[in-house]
């Protein structure tokens, strides 16, 4: 069997100083952060494909005939019709009573396909046990299952049939409390810590509002609000955050072999260091002949005749040497001129991580 694998793609940042980003875009204010919800649900409708009779659907659909009055034994009760399914979502902050939030749903159960299936109402809970939004509505899938209907029941699939969303499908009912002003301050926190960028986000604050920014460590910056917006906290926020700086990247490397990505960002270097790649294939074919008695011949019948050809191909390895502190973009050029794969490209950062010559973090996934 034979592996395709994609050409080699490395994406380099730029070489020079990149440039600046908003505030807004690289931070998140402290008291600000979304919260996740959960709840349990039921999708009924799904013509055949819900769960198959399971204990706790059948409990579920005699619960909520109960509270229209309708009390039936779940051994009554037939849930083809009917799938269990966790709900996930989301709240942002500041978000009001009323408001509109997407929800994800996924089958609990056996259910063949959440498709052309509704939503009961559902309560989505936080992490205290108290529910802050309720979902309901039809849900939309990404994906299909389908029959041929025929002897040996085809399928067909695509994607995955018993996770589906709805938009917009909960109305937030409690608001979830969001102070991000304490102490006439407010906290930065990084989305990817460095002591460089934290540094560069003060001096960029304090070159606008002098002395109104602290670094306290690699994630945090410490932001006092200027006089000229006492009692003006969201305009504050609001000038504060189109501020731009110029981030410091860190030296890294990411692989991902499953799907045959390198990607690489313009700070990496390389000791100096001398590389040769080579390959063998070896290729087995098997192939099946008939043997064809000649016409008339009562004495000869058809035979089957196997055959097998194998196949060596090595490619030599071309050798290349790099001088003192090369940069990705020479590594790149180099090893695509020894037209070597992807998955070769992979093999070899990991040989040069092992010998030390690599000086980037290597995250293989």
């Amino acid at each position: 069997m034979t592996r395709m694998f994609p050409l080699f793609a490395l994406l380099l940042g730029a070489a020079t100083v990149a440039a600046g980003s908003r505030i807004k875009d690289l931070t998140l204010i402290d008291g600000g952060r979304d919260n996740q919800l959960v709840g349990y649900g039921l999708v009924v409708g799904l013509a055949g494909d819900g769960d198959s009779n399971a204990a706790t659907t059948l409990r579920s659909v005699a619960n909520v005939l109960q509270r229209y009055g309708l009390a039936v034994s779940p051994t009554d009760i037939k849930a083809k019709n009917v799938a269990a399914v966790m709900l996930t979502a989301d709240i942002g902050a500041f978000l009001k009573a009323g408001a509109r939030i997407d929800v994800t749903v996924a089958s609990l159960g056996d259910a063949k396909s959440l498709q052309g299936g509704v939503l009961l109402q559902a309560p989505l809970l936080g992490a205290d046990g108290r529910a802050y939004a309720v979902a309901q509505g039809p849900v939309v899938i990404g994906g299909f299952l389908g029959g041929s209907g025929g002897a040996g029941g085809a399928t067909v699939q695509k994607n995955h049939p018993t996770v589906g969303s709805i938009s917009n499908g909960a109305i937030v009912e409690r608001e979830i409390p969001a102070r991000f002003v304490q102490d006439n301050s407010l906290r930065l926190l990084l989305h990817n810590p460095d002591f460089t960028s934290a540094t560069r986000l003060a001096d960029a604050i304090n070159a606008v509002y002098p002395a109104a920014a602290h670094a306290g460590d690699a994630a945090t910056v410490t932001v006092q609000l200027p006089a000229a917006f006492a009692g003006r906290d969201v305009a504050f926020v609001s000038e504060l955050g189109t501020i731009e700086v110029s981030p410091d990247t860190q030296a890294r490397i990411v692989i991902n072999e499953r799907t045959g990505t390198i990607v690489a960002t313009s700070t990496v270097h390389i000791a100096q260091v001398a590389i040769a790649h080579g390959s063998l294939t070896i290729t087995v074919t098997s192939n099946v002949g008939v043997s064809q008695p000649g016409a008339f011949n009562n004495s000869g019948r058809t035979t089957p005749v196997a055959s097998t050809q194998t196949s060596v191909n090595e490619v030599k390895g071309g050798f290349l040497i790099l001088n003192d502190a090369p940069t990705i973009e020479r590594l790149a050029a180099g090893l695509n001129a020894l037209g070597v794969s992807t998955r070769e490209m992979m093999a070899i950062f990991q040989s040069l991580k092992r010998a030390g010559a690599l000086q980037a973090e290597l995250i293989i996934n």
